[in-house]
């Protein structure tokens, strides 16, 4: 089963994938489609506000759609939550999350120096989907954590509910499905 998603001028088939035995998801992997991704960078950034000064993300979706957003904002520079700690890494910072679409409980973490170079700093937080919140909320809290303030919240795409938060700028609505694929309504 599929489901076509309309995001300003693109559209993409996504597959529907199963979270339990009455609701699936659709599969919104940005992975590979450079055509995609810049052009949701693009519109992102014309709807971002003005005052930031850097933009950090959740490993691993969110990657090369911050990253475009990071080299054409002129900002150069983003900072990314790893989901593990890796050697490089120092003083870090942790947060737990409880995503939809990873079993069981993930930790973020930041690095001391991304850390540091947040404090003080206006921070956006791009995420490639919204859906429960949570992903979202660790990554506030980590940001509050280094010193940071959240000027901003924009995802491409809302999933569910959480089209209706005034909080998040999302480019466009990506409904659940029941296990038979129709949207949820």
């Amino acid at each position: 089963m599929f489901y076509d998603i309309k995001i300003g001028a693109m559209t993409r088939r996504l597959p529907l994938c199963p979270i339990s035995d009455t609701m699936s998801i659709g599969a919104f992997v940005m992975f590979g489609d450079t055509e995609l991704t810049e052009y949701c960078a693009d519109e992102l950034l014309k709807r971002a506000p003005a005052d930031f000064d850097v933009m950090i993300t959740a490993e691993s979706k969110g990657i090369p759609l911050i990253c475009s957003m990071a080299r054409k904002s002129g900002k150069g520079r983003y900072i990314l939550a790893r989901k593990s700690v890796k050697l490089y890494m120092s003083h870090v910072m942790k947060c737990e999350v409880q995503s939809i679409t990873t079993t069981g409980k993930q930790t973020l973490y930041l690095d001391g120096a991304d850390a540091d170079y947040m404090k003080g700093k206006r921070v956006l937080i791009v995420d490639d989907v919204i859906s429960t919140g949570a992903s979202l909320e660790a990554l506030e809290a980590l940001v509050a954590q280094a010193g940071g303030e959240v000027v901003g919240r924009m995802a491409v795409l809302a999933e569910g509910e959480a089209i209706s938060r005034t909080d998040i700028t999302v480019l466009a609505p990506l409904p659940l499905f029941k296990a038979d694929g129709t949207p949820l309504s």
